[in-house]
C-alpha cells in the first residue's frame, strides 16, 4: 500500500498526517484524470514567460503533488532539468528569502552547536535517510556568498537524485548550515531568512562541522552526505576530514571532475583522430583554479594514466592560470591546494595574459572555470584552432550569464571545428549545412547514478576509484546515433538509464575496494544485478 504523508500546521508548526494514496470520493473533481491532469500541469508551466516563475511553480507542484511533479521531470527532463536546477536556481537562490513560502528541508545554525543531535531528531522521517545534500552557502555556483539562501541548492539536487535516479522522495534530507554570512547586502535585507552575522571564525566553523557530521551519522546511519558549494579552502579542507570517516563525497570536486572526465574522454579521441596525435599528447589548460577547476584537474589525471602514463607524467600534462595568471613555484606563496600543479618548469616574470599563456603551453584542451564572463574572446578561440584541427573548449562556469563563451561564438571562431562542452545549456547551432550540438557537462549525469550506487551497497566511504568507475561509465554510455552526431555526452533523456549502469560501477568498484556492507550484492552477476538496481528505483 502506497502512504503519502500530508503537511498541516499546527500551533504555527509542521507536521505530517497520513492520508489515503486515493482522495475519497468527493474530494476531487469527479473527472479528475492523472494523466490528463499532468498534461495540465505542463500547460501551466509553460504559461509562465519568466523561468523564475516557472521555478516557483514546480516548488509548489512538488510540495502538493510529488507523484505528478516527477513524472513531468522524467517526461519533459531536458526543459525542466534548467528550471529546477542551472541555470535558473542561481536566480532562485538570489531571491530564496523573497519568495519563500513553506518549510522545506533542515536547517542547522551555528546557535545549535552544542545540540545538534536535538535539531537532527526533528526531522519526521528519520529512519527513512538514505541521502542528504549539505551546503553552508559560502559559494553558490559563481553567485558567492549567499548564507541560507543556497538551501536552494540543496533542494534541487535531491530533487534531480530522485528524478534521475529513482531514489525515494522520503529518504532525501536537504541541509544547509547557517554559519553567518558575509554578504552585506542580506544583512541589510528585512525578508534574510539567516542570522544576522558575519561567518563564524575557522575555529568555530571546525568544532561545528566535527560535532555535526557525528551527530549526522549517529542519527542516520544508513546516511550518504553531498557536500555542496562550500568555499574553495572548506571544500577541499572539509573532503578530506570526513571522507575516510564518513560516507561523503563533494560534488565541485569529484562530481564536476567525473562528468569533465567523461567527456574529455570522448572529446580527445574525437580531436586525436583529427590530428594523428596519440591521446598521451593532450595538454589542458585550465582558466580557474578553485575548488572546481583543482577538482576537475586532479580528476583529469586519470584520463592519461589510462593511458599508461605515471602520475608524475600526467601532472605534468596540465597548466592551471587563476586571477594572477599561469601558476607556477617561482611566483611565490601558493594556497596548498594549487601547489600540486604549480610549474617547476618555468621561472620567468609573471604571465597573465591567456594569449600568451596559449603560446607557451600550446594546450589541445581548454577548460573554463572562472566564473570570468567571456573570458574567452575571439582572440582566444582562433588561438586554440590554430594549434589543433579539433580544438576542445570546455566553458564551465555557472550560471549561463558567467560562462567563459557561448556556443555560437566557439563555433563561429573555430569554423564549426570546435569540441564544446559547457556547465549550463546553449542552443545547437547551424554552420556549415549541418546541425551542431553543444555538450553540458553536467553534474546530473554523475552524482544521481553515483549516490544510488553508494546506498545500495551501503557504502562506508565514497572512494576514488568509485568516483572514477562513474566517470568511464558515463563515457562509454553513448549510443552510436549519439556518436554519429557527434555528441560528447549522452541525451538526459536516458538519465534512468544511464544511471542504473552508473550505479552498477560504482557498487562494483566499492566491492573492489571492501568498502561495501551489502555482502548480497556479490552474489548478482552483473545482469542480476542491473536488474536488482532498476527494480529498486522509485517511479512516479
Amino acid at each position: 500500500m502506497t502512504i503519502l504523508l500530508t503537511p498541516y500546521r499546527s500551533n504555527g508548526i509542521q507536521k505530517l498526517s497520513q492520508s489515503p494514496a486515493t482522495p475519497k470520493p468527493g474530494l476531487t473533481p469527479p473527472a479528475l484524470n492523472a494523466s490528463i491532469h499532468a498534461q495540465r500541469c505542463l500547460k501551466q508551466l509553460r504559461s509562465k514567460d519568466k523561468s523564475i516563475e516557472k521555478y516557483i511553480y514546480l516548488s509548489h507542484l512538488k510540495n502538493e503533488d510529488p507523484s505528478i511533479f516527477y513524472k513531468l521531470c522524467l517526461e519533459n527532463m531536458a526543459e525542466i532539468t534548467p528550471i529546477i536546477y542551472t541555470p535558473t536556481v542561481g536566480d532562485a537562490c538570489l531571491q530564496f528569502s523573497h519568495i519563500y513560502r513553506r518549510p522545506e528541508g533542515l536547517y542547522v545554525s551555528i546557535k545549535d552547536k552544542g545540540n545538534i543531535r536535538s535539531v537532527l531528531n526533528n526531522w519526521p522521517k528519520l529512519d527513512e535517510a538514505r541521502i542528504s545534500v549539505v551546503t553552508d552557502g559560502s559559494r553558490i555556483l559563481g553567485l558567492g556568498d549567499l548564507g541560507v539562501n543556497g538551501m536552494g541548492i540543496s533542494i534541487g539536487k535531491l530533487s534531480l537524485y530522485i528524478a534521475g535516479a529513482g531514489i525515494r522522495p522520503e529518504s532525501t534530507i536537504p541541509i544547509c548550515l547557517d554559519l553567518g554570512t558575509n554578504n552585506q547586502k542580506f544583512l541589510d535585507d528585512p525578508f534574510y531568512l539567516g542570522n544576522r552575522h558575519q561567518r563564524v571564525s575557522d575555529k568555530e566553523m571546525e568544532e561545528f562541522m566535527d560535532e555535526f557530521m557525528h551527530e549526522m551519522f549517529r542519527a542516520f546511519p544508513k546516511l550518504m552526505v553531498q557536500f555542496e558549494d562550500f568555499s574553495t579552502d572548506n571544500a577541499f579542507k572539509y573532503l578530506d576530514r570526513f571522507r575516510n570517516k564518513y560516507a561523503v563525497f563533494n560534488d565541485d570536486i569529484q562530481g564536476t571532475g567525473a562528468v569533465i572526465l567523461s567527456g574529455f574522454l570522448n572529446a580527445a579521441k574525437i580531436a586525436s583522430a583529427a590530428s594523428g596525435r596519440p591521446l598521451t599528447s593532450h595538454r589542458i589548460l585550465f582558466f580557474g583554479a578553485g575548488s572546481a577547476g583543482v577538482g576537475v584537474a586532479m580528476q583529469l589525471q586519470s584520463f592519461f594514466t589510462l593511458q599508461g602514463r605515471s602520475i608524475e607524467e600526467a601532472r605534468r600534462q596540465i597548466y592551471l592560470v587563476d586571477l594572477e595568471g599561469l601558476v607556477y613555484n617561482a611566483r611565490g606563496r601558493l594556497p596548498e591546494y594549487k601547489k600540486y600543479f604549480s610549474r617547476d618548469d618555468y621561472s620567468g616574470p609573471p604571465m597573465t595574459n591567456l594569449l600568451d599563456i596559449i603560446d607557451y603551453a600550446k594546450p589541445t584542451a581548454l577548460f573554463g572555470l572562472s566564473t570570468v564572463t567571456g573570458a574567452f574572446t575571439p582572440e582566444v578561440i582562433r588561438a586554440m584552432a590554430a594549434n589543433n584541427p579539433r580544438p576542445i573548449i570546455f566553458p564551465l562556469s555557472n550560471p549561463v550569464r558567467l560562462s567563459e563563451c557561448s556556443f555560437a561564438d566557439a563555433v563561429e571562431h573555430t569554423h564549426g571545428a570546435v569540441l564544446f562542452a559547457s556547465g549550463s545549456p546553449f542552443p545547437q547551432q547551424q554552420y556549415g549545412g549541418r546541425t551542431l550540438y553543444p555538450g553540458q557537462g553536467n553534474n546530473m549525469y554523475i552524482f544521481p547514478g553515483l549516490g544510488l550506487g553508494a546506498i545500495l551497497a551501503r557504502v562506508s566511504s565514497v572512494t576514488d576509484s568509485m568516483v572514477e568507475a562513474s566517470s568511464l561509465e558515463l563515457a562509454d554510455s553513448l549510443t552510436d546515433e549519439e556518436r554519429s552526431l557527434g555528441l560528447l555526452y549522452p541525451k538526459i533523456e536516458r538519465i534512468r538509464e544511464i544511471s542504473a549502469d552508473i550505479a552498477k560501477a560504482v557498487i562494483r568498484a566499492a566491492q573492489n575496494a571492501d568498502v561495501d556492507r551489502s555482502n548480497d550484492l556479490r552474489k548478482m552477476s552483473d545482469s542480476e544485478l542491473l536488474r536488482f538496481i532498476h527494480g529498486k528505483m522509485w517511479k512516479p
